[in-house]
């Protein structure tokens, strides 16, 4: 049996909730990310953080969930901020340019072309404080 190659695990406080991913998010493990936040809102929680920061692995299948996800919280009048994105998110989402899509998310902006500062990212979710149990792994079909 193969290792599972994403797994997530799930920190609820009260209307907050960090979701720290952990492995490869790409076609096959893309529905496994688009379901875990999916249940966020079912249950609920409007303030969504999403911990990248041990994805080894992204591709623009799993820009897509993270977008879909965008949306789905926005009409539910929440928000999804995205945390510590691998350098191959980061990268899909500048050539995208669809940052403005993740508000208070850490995505580094490309230097300015005029020599300006580019703008800090902000700090990690403050509330993982349990330790982390998967909550949902696999591979996904």
């Amino acid at each position: 049996m193969p290792l599972p190659q994403l797994t997530v695990y799930r920190h609820d406080r009260r209307t907050r909730t960090l979701i720290t991913l952990v492995g490869e998010i790409d076609l096959e493990s893309a529905p496994l990310v688009r379901a875990s936040l999916e249940w966020c809102l079912r249950d609920g929680i409007r303030a969504i953080d999403v911990d990248l920061a041990l994805v080894t692995f992204c591709d623009c299948s799993g820009l897509n969930a993270f977008l879909h996800a965008a949306q789905q919280t926005s009409v539910a009048g929440g928000t999804l901020r995205l945390h510590h994105p691998p350098p191959i998110l980061a990268r899909i989402v500048r050539l995208a340019d669809c940052g403005f899509l993740f508000p208070g998310s850490q995505f580094v902006p490309l230097p300015p072309s005029d020599g300006g500062t580019p703008v800090a990212p902000l700090p990690a979710p403050p509330h993982r404080s349990a330790p982390l149990a998967p909550v949902l792994s696999g591979d996904v079909r």
